[in-house]
Formats: C-alpha cells, sequence, structure tokens
C-alpha cells in the first residue's frame, strides 16, 4: 500500500492498519510489520566484516555516508536492470486519483486512491475518517454495483478519476454485530495509552509531541523574544541527580474525556429462541455518566433500547426505542454527555499523528510504568477467556494453520518488482503474525494455560500445542545433550538453530523449506515455538527422517535432493559437503552437520531442521584432545572451557575471514607472478598501472568489479562481495590489492586463451603455492569452506588421521584465532576514533556482532579496553554490561525456583540484592492471610501439584543476598567470560569503573523482561530499601526471531547512497525516496528501516537547503524510531539530536532546545555523563544558548564539551580547538577578556601545530587573538583611569554583537559534521565536475580536518566529526 503523503489524508492512509490480504485463503491483516534486531544477508549483498551502515543490519545505525564496496556491487547489478524497473516503479505509484465518497448523515468528500489498493482499504479509511467512524457494517457501491472486498481497485470497471462511491448500510450478522460493538470500544479507548504500557496489541510509547509542546509542524515561526530556555537541573553538566521520571512526560490530557461509564456484553445473551426468531443478534448494557442504566438489543438492522432491566427479561422495545444502525448513534439519542465527549475525544484522536496510532510490526515494552489504573472492561475479560484462546478473530471457529502460510507465501513468483514486492509484503506480514501468536502462546504455556501433548512426562519434558504452533522448554531431556553440556547446552540450542533458520531463509533458496522459529525467554523458561510439519506428528521421528542423523552421529543417512540442495545453499554459508562413516561403517555424504535433519513433510516439501551447527564450532572455547592453538591464541588465555560445547562462529566473522584470506592468496600469486618475469610487456605494463596506482585510495567500485572478475575464473566459490580485512590494507609491505589482481588477472586471461605450455606450469606452480600459504582445501584453486562436524563428539570421520581433515581442521582453527588477532584488534582501533560510539550495551553488542564477534568474547574485550585510556567510556559501558548480563543468567535460574505467589515480592528482592546499598533483609515471605490452617496441612501433601516445573523448595529465593547474590556475579562473569570482577558489591563496581545504577537497572530491566513501576528510586539510602513488591508490575517475555527484509528497497537504498557519495545528490534522493516508497509497500508504514531512511531523506533534504521539509522528515523518524526502537533507545536520541538542528534551521529556537535537553537527559539515563556523544550534545546546546544569549548558562556546556574532546580526542586535536575557540567566544561576549585570550591562545596552537601557519583556519584564529588583544588593552586602560581616580572615568559599555542565526547555523553544521554547499544549480554542476576531476586525477585526498574539507562530506552524520 503506497502511503500517500502530503494530503490532508495521509493520517487516514497510514492507519489503514487492518486492511486486509488473501493468503492462501484465510483473510490476513494487512499492514505488516517489522525486523528488530537480525542482520539479515541475501545473495546481493552479503554483511561485510566492518559493516557499520547497512540497512540490512535491521536496527543498525546507519553511517550513511559510507557505502560498503560488497554493496557497491550489489547496485552494479541493479543498475542493469534499473531501466526496466524504473517503469515498473512508476507505473505502482501513478496510477493515483481521487473519488468521492457519499454516505449517509455526512457530507460528501474526496479521498484519494491508488490503483493497487484493495476495495478492503477504503473500508478500513472510513471507519477512521472522524465523520463516518461509527459505520463498519456497509458495503460500497459503484453505479448501484456492489464492489468485491477483495478486488484491486485497478480491475473494477468504470472506477475512474471522480467516480462517486455510495456508502450502503448492510444487515448485521452476529458476527457483524460482534464486530461493531469492539470497533465502539477501541474509539472509546483509543487516546488510553494503557495498551502500550501493557505491551498488547503492538502498540508503544511516543512522547516526541509531549516533549515539542504539540506537533511542531504547526507553529507557526516564533520570535525568539519570548524563549524560555532554562534547561533542568537534572541535565546541567556534573549534575548527580539522575531521576526517572522525566523518561516519560506525562501529558495530562492524554487518556481523552470519559464518555460512558459501562459498556457491556448484557447476561441477558444468548437471545433465546423465539427472541432470535426477531432478529435479535446480542444483548448490551450500559450504564451513561448520567447514570442512566440501559439494555440494548442489537438487531439485524441496528441497535435499539429494549425494556429489560437488571431483574426482569423483556425484549421489547421501549419507547422511544431510538432505532440506530449504528451503536454510536443510539448513545448519542440517549447521552447528551456522551456526544458532547465523544466528538471531544473523537477531535483529539484525529489530531494526533498517525505514527502515534499505527500498529507496530512486533511488540515493543516498556520497561518502566506508571500505575495505571485497571478498569472495568467486559469485553477485555471476553477476550481473554474466549476468542483468544488460540482462535483468531477473523477466522471464526478455524485456527491458522501457520506452517502452509509460511511456506506458501515463499513460494509466490519473484520474477519481477511487482512480483517480489507482494511475496516479501506477504512474508513478512505472515511472519509478524506468527511471531505475536508464538509469543502469546509461550506465555501461555509458561502460565499453565495449555495442556501438555505428553502430560504422564515430568514437567521439563513436556511438550505443547496450541495455535498449530509447537513448543518445547529449554530443558535438556532425553540425555540430547548429555555429551555437550546439559542443561546448558539445550539452553542456547534453540538461539543457534535460529541463527541457521536466520541465513538458511536469507539465502532463499527455491524448494528448500525452514520452519517458522521464535524463541521466547519469559519468567526464566527458555520456549521455543516452531511452525508443524505436515504429518510429523502422526509418526516417530525415525520413520520421517531422510537426511542427517537423530541420535548425533550413530546413524547417518543421506539423501540426493536434500545434497543438491544443500550444496546450493552452502556455497553461499562456506559450508564444504563432506563424508562420515555411519555405525554400520558406510560413508555418508552430507552437506550440513550431522545433527542437521531433512524431513519430507506430507505436503511434499523437503523441511530442514535442526540447524544449531550451522556454522563451524569456536575451537577457542572447546578443550580438544590432542589439538594445539597457534602461540597467539594461547598467550591470550584460550582456551577456555565454556559451559557447553555450542558454541559457532558468527557468519560475519566467516564472511570477513574467507575475504582477507582470499586478498592473501591474489597477492601472493601477484607477488609470485612478478618475480616471474613472465611476458616482458605484460610486466610493464602491471609496472606501468603499479606506479599510476601506488598513490590512490582503494577505489571501491573498480576493486569490486575486478575481483569478481578475477573471482570467477579463480575461485570456485568466491562469487561474493566482501570487503578487505583490516590487517591486510594496513600492511604497507605487501602491495596494493589492485596491483595484485591486475597481475593474477593478465595472468589468468592468458591461460584461458591457452598460451604457451611453460608459462601454464609455473603459473600452476605459483597457484599451488599461494594455496598452500592460505591453507585453501585445493591445490589448484582458492577453496575456503569449513567442515561444520570436524570436532563434533560422535562424529566418525571417514579418515580421521588424513590430510584433508587436517586442513579442514586447521581452516577452523585458522577462523578462530582470525577473530582473536585480527577483528578484536580492529573493533578497538575502530572504536578509537569514535566513528562509532557505542551508548549502551546493546549498540557495543551490535557493533561486535557486526564484526562477527561474539559476545563470550566482552571479557577478552573489557580487558583490552582497560588499557586504552581514550575508551574508558567504553570500558565502562562494557563492565556494565558483563554484569546485567551475568545477572541475567543468576536471575534466569533464582526465577526458576520461585513459586507464582511470591514473584513479584521474589522479583523485588533479587533487584535489591542487585543495586541497593542498604543492608537487605529476609524478605516478606507470602501473606499469610491466604493460608487457613487446614491449607496449611493440606499443602505439605500437595506439595508437588502448585507448579510443577517448580523445584520442592520453592521459598529458596529467599535465601538470596548481597553478598551471595555478588558471588554468584563474580563467578558467572568469570566462568562465562573469563574476566575477574574486581567488586564485590554494588557500591564497589559503581566506584571502581564509573557505572550508574539508574543504567543497570535499565540494562536488566530491558534483558529480563521486567517491568517497574516509574518513581524515583533512592539507591543509596543505606537504611530503607530501594525496590518493594508493588514496583514490580510485569515480566514481559523476550523474543528472538529472523527479520524478513525488502531486498530491493535495500538496493535502491544503497545505490542512492553511492550516487550521493558521487555528488549527486538529487539522483541519490530519488532513489532513496524510491527506497522508503519501497519499504512501506513491503513492511507498512512502522519499521525500523523505514525511520533510518526518513532521517537519510531528512539529512538529505537539509543538505539542499530544504530545511522545512527535512523537520518533517526528521519529525516521522523520530516518532518511529520511538515507537518500533523504544523510547530511550540509542538510535531514538540520535534522531533527537538530529531534529533539533533542523528545528534550530526553521527558527523554532525554543523547540530545538527543548529536544536537545531531552536528549541529554535521555543520554545521561543510558550511559551516564562521560561519553563522546555528550561532548557533541554540550556543544550543540551551548551553541544555542549562545545565540539567545544565555552566556552563562552557554559557558557551563562549553566547558563541559571542552573537557569531554580533551579526554577522549586528545589535547590536540582538531574538535578541541574548536570547543577552545568557542569558550574563547563566549567568555568575550561576558567582558572576560583575559580568559578568553588564553583559550583562543589554545586553538591557534593547535591548528598552528596541525594544519600550519599557512592554513586559513591558523590565520582567522590569529585575527580572534589580535581583535580580543585590542578589546583586552582598550578595557584594561579605563580601567587603570578608575583607578588613578580620573575625573569622569567609567567603565565603557561592553560592545556585545549577538551572533546572527545564520553564523550559529554554520558553527552548528561545523560541529555536526555536516558541510554545507550553499547549493545554487550552478554549485551543483560545478561540484560534480570537480568530483569528476577529483576521480580522473585520482589525486589522494587532502588532510581532512573535522571532515568538512577535502571531499564533500554530505552524510557525515555527527560520526564524521568523531574521526578528526
Amino acid at each position: 500500500m503506497k502511503v500517500v503523503d502530503k494530503t490532508e489524508d495521509e493520517t487516514a492512509l497510514l492507519t489503514k492498519n487492518e486492511s486486509k490480504v488473501v493468503v492462501n485463503g484465510h483473510v490476513d491483516d494487512e499492514i505488516p510489520s517489522g525486523s528488530v534486531n537480525g542482520v539479515s544477508i541475501s545473495e546481493t549483498s552479503e554483511k561485510s566484516s566492518n559493516s557499520k551502515n547497512e540497512m540490512s543490519n535491521g536496527t543498525g545505525e546507519p553511517e550513511e555516508n559510507v557505502v560498503e564496496k560488497g554493496e557497491v556491487e550489489a547496485t552494479k547489478e541493479k543498475e542493469k536492470d534499473d531501466k526496466k524497473e524504473e517503469q515498473e516503479v512508476v507505473f505502482i505509484q501513478d496510477m493515483g486519483f481521487m473519488v468521492k465518497i457519499v454516505s449517509p448523515g455526512a457530507e460528501p468528500f474526496d479521498i484519494q486512491v491508488s490503483s493497487m489498493e484493495l476495495v478492503q482499504e477504503i473500508h478500513q479509511l472510513l471507519m477512521d475518517r472522524e465523520d463516518t467512524c461509527h459505520r463498519t457494517c456497509f458495503s460500497l457501491q459503484l453505479d448501484g454495483n456492489t464492489l468485491d472486498n477483495f478486488a484491486e481497485l485497478k480491475n473494477i470497471e468504470g472506477l475512474k478519476e471522480g467516480s462517486v462511491i455510495k456508502v450502503v448500510e448492510e444487515p448485521y450478522t452476529m458476527r457483524e454485530a460482534r464486530i461493531h460493538v469492539r470497533h465502539v470500544r477501541d474509539l472509546l479507548k483509543s487516546l488510553d495509552p494503557a495498551d502500550a504500557y501493557n505491551g498488547v496489541d503492538c502498540s508503544s510509547l511516543s512522547f516526541l509531541n509531549v516533549v515539542t509542546q504539540g506537533d511542531i509542524l504547526e507553529k507557526k515561526k516564533m520570535r525568539p523574544e519570548s524563549v524560555d530556555c532554562t534547561p533542568p537541573d537534572y541535565i546541567m553538566p556534573n549534575s548527580r541527580d539522575r531521576p526517572l521520571l522525566p523518561l516519560q512526560p506525562q501529558a495530562k490530557e492524554q487518556k481523552g474525556p470519559q464518555c460512558l461509564k459501562v459498556l457491556t456484553t448484557s447476561g441477558w445473551n444468548p437471545p433465546p429462541g423465539y427472541r432470535k426468531m426477531h432478529g435479535d443478534l446480542m444483548y448490551l448494557y450500559v450504564v451513561t455518566l448520567e447514570e442512566k442504566h440501559y439494555h440494548i438489543t442489537a438487531c439485524s438492522r441496528g441497535f435499539f433500547v429494549n425494556q429489560s432491566s437488571e431483574e426482569d427479561f423483556n425484549p421489547k422495545p421501549s419507547t422511544p426505542s431510538h432505532l440506530c444502525h449504528s451503536l454510536i448513534e443510539l448513545l448519542n439519542q440517549i447521552s447528551p454527555a456522551f456526544k458532547r465527549n465523544f466528538s471531544v475525544l473523537q477531535k483529539k484522536r484525529t489530531q494526533r499523528h498517525p505514527f502515534e496510532r499505527v500498529a507496530t510490526p512486533y511488540q515493543v515494552y516498556a520497561w518502566s510504568t506508571p500505575q495505571l489504573e485497571h478498569t472495568i472492561d467486559a469485553i477485555r475479560a471476553e477476550d481473554t477467556f474466549s476468542s483468544k484462546l488460540g482462535y483468531e478473530e477473523h477466522i471464526p471457529g478455524q485456527t491458522r494453520d501457520w506452517n502452509e502460510e509460511l511456506q506458501t507465501t515463499r513460494e509466490l513468483p519473484r520474477k519481477n518488482l511487482p512480483e517480489r514486492l507482494l511475496r516479501e509484503r506477504a512474508i513478512f506480514k505472515v511472519h509478524s503474525d506468527f511471531v505475536a501468536a508464538a509469543t502469546r502462546g509461550a506465555m501461555a504455556v509458561i502460565d499453565g494455560n495449555v495442556m501438555a501433548i505428553n502430560p504422564g512426562e515430568e514437567a521439563k519434558m513436556q511438550m505443547f500445542i496450541w495455535n498449530n504452533i509447537f513448543f518445547s522448554l529449554g530443558f535438556d531431556v532425553r540425555d540430547h545433550y548429555k555429551e555437550l553440556g546439559g542443561d546448558a547446552a539445550a539452553f542456547v540450542a534453540p538461539r543457534n538453530d535460529l541463527q541457521g533458520v536466520r541465513v538458511y531463509s536469507a539465502v532463499d533458496l527455491q524448494g528448500l523449506y525452514t520452519l517458522g522459529t521464535v524463541v521466547i525467554d519469559y519468567r526464566g523458561y527458555r520456549v521455543t515455538a516452531q511452525s508443524i510439519i505436515p504429518g510429523i506428528l502422526e509418526r516417530e521421528q525415525e520413520q520421517s527422517v531422510v537426511y542427517g542423523s537423530i541420535d548425533f552421529g550413530k546413524t547417518v543417512i543421506s539423501h540426493p535432493k536434500y545434497l543438491e540442495m544443500l550444496n546450493k545453499a552452502g556455497q553461499q554459508l562456506k559450508i564444504l559437503p563432506h563424508k562420515v562413516m555411519n555405525d554400520k561403517g558406510e560413508e555418508v555424504e552430507l552437506c550440513s552437520s550431522v545433527e542437521c535433519k531433512g524431513i519430507i513433510g506430507n505436503d511434499g516439501r523437503h523441511y530442514i531442521l535442526d540447524l544449531l551447527r550451522t556454522f563451524p564450532p569456536d575451537v577457542n572455547f572447546l578443550k580438544l584432545e590432542g589439538e594445539e592453538l597457534s602461540k597467539e591464541v594461547r598467550a591470550l588465555g584460550f582456551p577456555i572451557e565454556h559451559k557447553h560445547k555450542l558454541c559457532c562462529l558468527r557468519q560475519e566473522l566467516i564472511d570477513s575471514f574467507v575475504e582477507s584470506k582470499y586478498m592473501m592468496f591474489i597477492k601472493y600469486a601477484a607477488f609470485h607472478l612478478q618475480q616471474l618475469g613472465v611476458k616482458k610487456q605484460r610486466e610493464r605494463e602491471a609496472l606501468r598501472s603499479s606506479q599510476e596506482r601506488e598513490t590512490t585510495p582503494v577505489e571501491k567500485d573498480v576493486k569490486d568489479k575486478e575481483r569478481d572478475h578475477v573471482s570467477k575464473k579463480e575461485s570456485s566459490i568466491e562469487n561474493e562481495n566482501k570487503v578487505t580485512s583490516p590487517s591486510e590494507t594496513g600492511a604497507e609491505n605487501q602491495m596494493e590489492a589492485d596491483e595484485a589482481k591486475k597481475i593474477v588477472e593478465s595472468i589468468t586471461d592468458s591461460i584461458t586463451s591457452g598460451e604457451k605450455q611453460e608459462l601454464e606450469e609455473s603459473t600452476k606452480e605459483i597457484v599451488k603455492k599461494a594455496a598452500l600459504a592460505v591453507g585453501s582445501l585445493k591445490d589448484t584453486e582458492f577453496d575456503v569452506r569449513f567442515n561444520p562436524d570436524v570436532y563434533s563428539p560422535g562424529v566418525q570421520h571417514v579418515d580421521p588421521t588424513g590430510d584433508q581433515l587436517r586442513k579442514e581442521r586447521q581452516l577452523v582453527k585458522d577462523a578462530s584465532a582470525f577473530l582473536l588477532t585480527v577483528q578484536i584488534p580492529t573493533f578497538i582501533r575502530d572504536c578509537l576514533d569514535h566513528s562509532a560510539a557505542p551508548l549502551d550495551g546493546f549498540a557495543l553488542s551490535e557493533a561486535m556482532h557486526n564484526r562477527g564477534i561474539n559476545i563470550r568474547y566482552l571479557g577478552k574485550i573489557v580487558h583490552m579496553l582497560s588499557t586504552v585510556k581514550q575508551l574508558e567510556y567504553l570500558h565502562s559501558i562494557a563492565i556494565a554490561e558483563l554484569i546485567t548480563r551475568s545477572a541475567k543468567h543468576v536471575f534466569t535460574s533464582y526465577m526458576q525456583t520461585t513459586e507464582l505467589m511470591s514473584l513479584s515480592v521474589a522479583v523485588s528482592h533479587f533487584l535489591n540484592c542487585f543495586l541497593s546499598a542498604c543492608q537487605v533483609p529476609h524478605p516478606q515471605q507470602v501473606a499469610d492471610e491466604l493460608l487457613s490452617k487446614t491449607s496449611k496441612r493440606r499443602n505439605k501433601r500437595n506439595k508437588g501439584r502448585v507448579n510443577p516445573l517448580l523445584n520442592s523448595d520453592s521459598t529458596e529465593w529467599a535465601n538470596l543476598t548481597p553478598k551471595s547474590l555478588w558471588s554468584q556475579l563474580k563467578a558467572d562473569i568469570r566462568n562465562y567470560f573469563d574476566w575477574e570482577l574486581a567488586a564485590d558489591s554494588i557500591e564497589s563496581a559503581v566506584e571502581n569503573f564509573g557505572l550508574q545504577k539508574i543504567s543497570l537497572l535499565r540494562s536488566f530491566c530491558i534483558k529480563t523482561g521486567v517491568q517497574i513501576l516509574l518513581r524515583e528510586y533512592t539507591f543509596d539510602n543505606k537504611n530503607r530499601l530501594t525496590f518493594f513488591e508493588e514496583d514490580i508490575i510485569n515480566i514481559f517475555p523476550v523474543v528472538k526471531h529472523i527479520n524478513p527484509r525488502a531486498t530491493d528497497a535495500y538496493n535502491f537504498y544503497t545505490t542512492g547512497q553511492t550516487k550521493i557519495q558521487q555528488g549527486y545528490l538529487k539522483d541519490g534522493y530519488e532513489l532513496i525516496s524510491e527506497a522508503l516508497n519501497l519499504l512501506n509497500n513491503v513492511y507498512g508504514a512502522m519499521h525500523p528501516e523505514i525511520a533510518q531512511c526518513l532521517r537519510m531523506l531528512a539529512r538529505l533534504n537539509y543538505i539542499m537547503g530544504e530545511h522545512s521539509e527535512a523537520m518533517v522528515y526528521q519529525q516521522k523518524a523520530v516518532l518511529m524510531s520511538e515507537r518500533v526502537n523504544g523510547i530511550d533507545h540509542p538510535y531514538t536520541i540520535t534522531e533527537y539530536t538530529h531534529l533539533a538542528l533542523y528545528c534550530f534551521a526553521n527558527s523554532q529556537v525554543s523547540t530545538a532546545l527543548k529536544l536537545l535537553y531531552r536528549a541529554r537527559y535521555l543520554a545521561l539515563m543510558v550511559c551516564g555523563e562521560n561519553h563522546p556523544e555528550i561532548a557533541l550534545l554540550d556543544s550543540n546546546i551551548s551553541l544555542i544558548l549562545h545565540a539567545v544569549g544565555e552566556y552563562e548558562l552557554s559557558l557551563r556546556f562549553l566547558e563541559k564539551a571542552l573537557a569531554l574532546n580533551i579526554r577522549y580526542y586528545g589535547p590536540k586535536s582538531l574538535k578541541v580547538a574548536v570547543s577552545y575557540h568557542l569558550v574563547a567566544r563566549t567568555q568575550s561576549c561576558m567582558g572576560d577578556f583575559r580568559s578568553a585570550l588564553n583559550n583562543e591562545k589554545e586553538t591557534y596552537a593547535i591548528y598552528k601545530q596541525q594544519l600550519g601557519e599557512a592554513h586559513e583556519k591558523t590565520r582567522e584564529s590569529s585575527e580572534c587573538l589580535r581583535h580580543l588583544t585590542s578589546q583586552a588593552v582598550v578595557l584594561q586602560k579605563k580601567m587603570n583611569e578608575i583607578y588613578t581616580g580620573k575625573p569622569g572615568a567609567s567603565l565603557p559599555p561592553i560592545q556585545i554583537q549577538p551572533p546572527s542565526m545564520g553564523s550559529v547555523l554554520d558553527m552548528l553544521n561545523v560541529i555536526n559534521g555536516i558541510l554545507f554547499v550553499q547549493i545554487s544549480p550552478q554549485d551543483i554542476e560545478n561540484f560534480k565536475a570537480e568530483i569528476e576531476k577529483r576521480q580522473l586525477k585520482e589525486t589522494s585526498p587532502l588532510p581532512v580536518e573535522d571532515k568538512t574539507d577535502g571531499a564533500l562530506e554530505v552524510e557525515g552524520d555527527k560520526k564524521s566529526v568523531k574521526s578528526s
């Protein structure tokens, strides 16, 4: 569905979030729902080792201007098709037209529709519009013909621009009446935030419009005089106070007025037979605000008041009966207060931004909530106990066949763009529905709401089926994992399996099917939810499996079709086909790990499951007999014995490793080919090219083309685009990669053209040597793939002592070593230039994962960070992450020993032991008023019956003390992360590592799903507990799942990025707008990737001088990020900062300050004050305060920024120079010339040292010094005159020129790393010419100052500045 922009119907269109699509016979809600944290891959673009910018990494903060090498190539392939695709795309959008809607009792109005929409979507639109929202049961007619709900508008005869569509009331049925009542109830509670706090119906919080006090787009340009810009105390620099309440600025009138006291289904339901004959469908009971009680009948013609009372049933219509087709019209007639309040409510509802109302794709949970009053709501109660038990509302009496839906959507055609869009939209929609259903089911299972399918077995072994989804618990049943680490292994297996499902579904091979898989952690239990293979429940597993092994490698079978398909997928995933022996001593060929099973379902589809060892094992965490790891690895303290043996390497790591080996291979071969001195003229040519290229930066495009060229000849599998590992590019003594490739290419060309014999011999020899040097599996070519079974216990290898297995094992060891010796040091180096400064543990984990580093290496990273002074802030974040992760591990087992009645007490007790400074007493036991004498006795007998998953002693949790908890934490960190925590209480941890308790609390709650009461917590009171049982409001599930991708949108996005880098802003802008369109087409209105795309468009508009457009896009980006990522997510903080800049550019000064204050508050909550981001925020805040003349305040923020910049960038960095200059400027405005002089001198010194005397910055600074000196001299003279008592001497007024808004904006841009080209069309032309000239000359770039000279830093985001 195209989201139409900039029409007044935008709101309406966006909120059509319930339109339906038919997916294999079932109706299915249409606005799809999105990806949160997966990192997806696809054929076109594999994730590269250091990708920071991909849209694909789900929520990955896009460094919007770095285009990965791989992506460029994806783009190349795209551009071939672009020509024809552009046409398709245009066709999809341009078919928008207007139609007139005539509805009874309302003025006719026009709406814009697109030819791709279904009639159903107009229905949804009408149910949301203020003047027609009270109707649900109607049909649409064109020229007297009723339109089919599921027809696309373009297929309807006679429907054109200006057609008139009539709304015709239809008779109700039982189902329609229930839908109508539910709709009315939804309208009445549409402003109530309770759903967002309770984490239901995909509602989530958003506070942007509260922070800005109304919609910023509607504000007139205000005069800066009326600005109140005093920041709240708690965000002032060096404030120790970290209050929690401002996290959710409560808009007082958030709820909207009450319209009715009670609306519920009546106790007289269902209608008796003789009333059914009169058309009664159901009875309702209403109490109005005037305290009048009404019984209402729903009949096929509508709603009327009947004569029943609480005691007497009298279904006859009362007089007057007010028969109305809609319940709202009826209520308007019987209650004036309802009429008044309902119209106020409607006004408010339609004024809200559509992004505050649309459902998010996946549920986002709030970790803190105000106390909500629990209201009477019969419909909610009815939902809980009836329709929602495994039945979906819109398919009465029938559960959904999830497996069929998930697989059918994958089988949809994908030949051209419209087909792919439809397919991806369907896949995404079914997947998000499946995730929601699986989450509900898992909670029902743990809450004891579902009957097990094997009720006779003990609780841990039980399995469940609910709503056609299969649930199993993460315990080691039947000693499956005995060899691998028991329960610990059983706990991580589902997560590994999910990674496997992720990569196979991303390869998206036709004919190979994976199960829908969701892993849910809830109340300390891990539940795996899977779709069910047709027929699997009827037969034993032994009979079903046609490929793989069900007993970890004793009996192994293979299947030709599976081998063929897994081999295809294995090419991309770097999995090596290999042979193992089964128990009969036969050789069996596999192309996956042994425990990957192939089952052909009753539907004839080939499924693969148990993908927990898709990737090779991580030998750094395995203690292996007779295996020796390399010296460097042993020096780092490996191997470490992990608590299970299922540690695998990540896909991102495998990709970087293969890429780096490939570069080594090429360079090695090239070097030796050069030595050969073959083909004199070729060598001359190569030398010439090498001279030309000596100085050049590696040109991404060229390099990739060549690489692709070579790889087709050179390598059997290297057909994927990846990125050089930094270790190679850093080695100066090796040749430039390009040059190496040219040489290899020239030689391979000559080989292929079958030139002289002797040449061929020597070349073969060289290739062989090169292959040997990089450990390739074949002599004749580059072949690096992995056998995931090399170290699996229980697997018999065909030739256990042979050369092949030794090579395979060596590769696995090399890859594990590569992680330690290359990836981790590179990661630390990247952090040093602060180009990516993670704000919290989440961002840190994501940055590690993008480089293929597993979290279990966090201890090692902490160890390395401790030696780098400039990365103190990251050291603290990493330690906080270690502590909260270990706390989560301890909490998981703690929760399993707690009975339901004491959950809240137990959780608050745990939090006290974890975070409170007070000596925690023995916690309050379950209130005894519940236990009468007899039941106490009976309880002893029934001990085992309460919760079968509990251990016998269910009060064990109460014995936890702060001391015992912290010793458990230390042990867990030592065992899991191999790091010694030098603290035995929260106090010493906070003291030693500069942590914040509030950030630890936030991180812990998000990781475990605990929701706490929003209030001020005092952590440091020695005599009072911090948490009480009433502070624990809820426990939410923590859900992991894959994230289906919008591939075409992604390609458009990356092509757009490339264009922008080449300086074609307009073209880039168009491509990225197109990407936004396609994203909306696949994901619907809300999705993290859409938020990212909006941010990018806002930044481009800003750079092209379209300030108001920039603000429009960025406002959407902020709202969406709050809704889909969370109100205090690091990305949301970034979005706020950007919006502040654009607001300032639109002269909304006070709004800009409010947004920056909000961003600073959130950053303080998330990571505290010592962070490079805070330096950036403070520079922004101080500049704006300076602009409005608040010099003292401005100076406080500036001094903080200066101190932080010195700390993180070193005293001689250009950033620090800018800070000194700003401080001097502010001091001179305050008349403190002496201090100003000293600070400006610092600036001058840095510029002189870094840039030289002649540079314009240095000259500007010396000008400034001269001016300040003269001012200081004048002042000093006057002072002396006053001292000597010269008559008539007085101080001159200080001449302060308040800075112009323009100059402040320029300074803001410098600080945020945006360089402006004052863009006129002429400028753009010159600029393109300049870029092209540069690319031709290919001179090395100038030294970049603040990344703002040199090349145009278009999308530097605030990150670019960090590298100065």
